[in-house]
């Protein structure tokens, strides 16, 4: 890293619309990660930098850890989809260094309160953030936004190469404690991998048809997530429950009472079809709060700082009246 790269802890304040828009391609990118619609309302605000890009999964070829240089995550609002027809992901931003300046967080922020450059910014970025394609024959619209354009702004680093993540303790990321515990758990569950000795977490279940309770929750209820076997009897075979698997960051989770954030019906793909917006409707999902995927138990997603928002079918969770101590997930 960089002796001038921002740091976990550096304040940073947004640049003006103009100045981003210097940075920017005719596609709304820098580098191949665009600057989306969400972020606009973003500038000229001041915020902390919580992580940087250095070493993060790909959602898209699952191709392992890859690097995405010179940018950040804050410690701003994630993604509302805004500028995306509603997406619900909730997805945390990422910030390219060229689009902040290091401050000093005690100094009031500076410039107008509304950005004259703001309009040819925006202009610029929601021209492309959705398009047409077309896909087994078929004309899709399509959106574009940091999650479906990751893989092609990033680059591929070495699962066995140790450097990322060394870096991801001297850059701040993670405490030396953590640092050594997941270090310690790559270094046995990665060479099991690569030599076919272990498989990936999956909850095999003996369900030929896709389990469904309907318990209709609404945001700010209180629900438990369902034990383990109770979660498998609602799997099939290959471990999915209406096509979403049970993944290995849940488990954790199990036993503990949570509030539900929002119920999820739509939302950008970038796994099966790049950028078609998924409509849940026959089989919906929730998302709770404050629980994501930590990067800390799942094969060639070490340390990665996305915190994905995790779903969850309502038949793997039950109402109750009010909180219990949560689990608390590995970190």
């Amino acid at each position: 890293m960089n002796k001038d790269s921002l740091r976990r802890g550096d304040v940073v304040q947004v640049r003006n619309a103009a100045d981003i828009l210097a940075t920017l391609d005719s596609e709304g990118r820098l580098e191949g990660l665009p600057f989306m619609p969400e972020m606009a309302r973003l500038v000229g605000k001041r915020f902390a930098v919580v992580a940087r890009g250095d070493k993060i999964c790909d959602t898209i070829h699952y191709t392992g850890s890859r690097r995405l240089g010179d940018s950040v995550i804050l410690d701003c609002a994630r993604c509302d989809g805004g500028g995306h027809d509603g997406c619900q992901a909730e997805c945390r931003i990422f910030w390219k260094e060229a689009w902040l300046e290091k401050v000093d967080g005690d100094q009031p922020a500076a410039g107008p309160a509304v950005d004259p450059g703001l309009e040819a910014l925006l202009a610029r970025i929601t021209a492309v953030v959705q398009y047409t394609k077309e896909v087994d024959g078929k004309t899709e619209s399509l959106w574009m936004c940091q999650n479906t354009e990751m893989y092609d702004a990033t680059q591929r680093l070495n699962t066995f190469d140790p450097r990322p993540y060394i870096n991801t303790y001297l850059n701040g990321d993670v405490s030396f404690g953590k640092f050594v515990k997941v270090t310690a758990r790559a270094a046995v569950e990665e060479p099991l991998r690569a030599l076919h000795l272990s498989k990936p977490f999956l909850l095999k279940g003996p369900a030929t048809t896709t389990v469904t309770e309907t318990l209709d929750l609404q945001p700010g209820e209180w629900v438990q997530v369902r034990s383990l076997e109770e979660i498998r009897q609602t799997l099939t075979e290959e471990g999915r429950n209406g096509g979403m698997w049970f993944d290995r960051e849940m488990a954790p989770y199990c036993g503990g009472t949570y509030r539900v954030r929002q119920r999820i019906t739509r939302f950008i793909d970038e796994f099966r079809v790049r950028g078609k917006m998924v409509k849940m409707v026959k089989f919906p999902a929730v998302t709770l709060d404050d629980v994501v995927c930590t990067g800390t138990l799942c094969t060639r997603r070490w340390f990665c700082p996305r915190e994905i928002t995790l779903y969850w079918r309502e038949c793997w969770l039950r109402r109750v009246d009010g909180p219990a101590t949560p689990a608390s997930p590995a970190r």
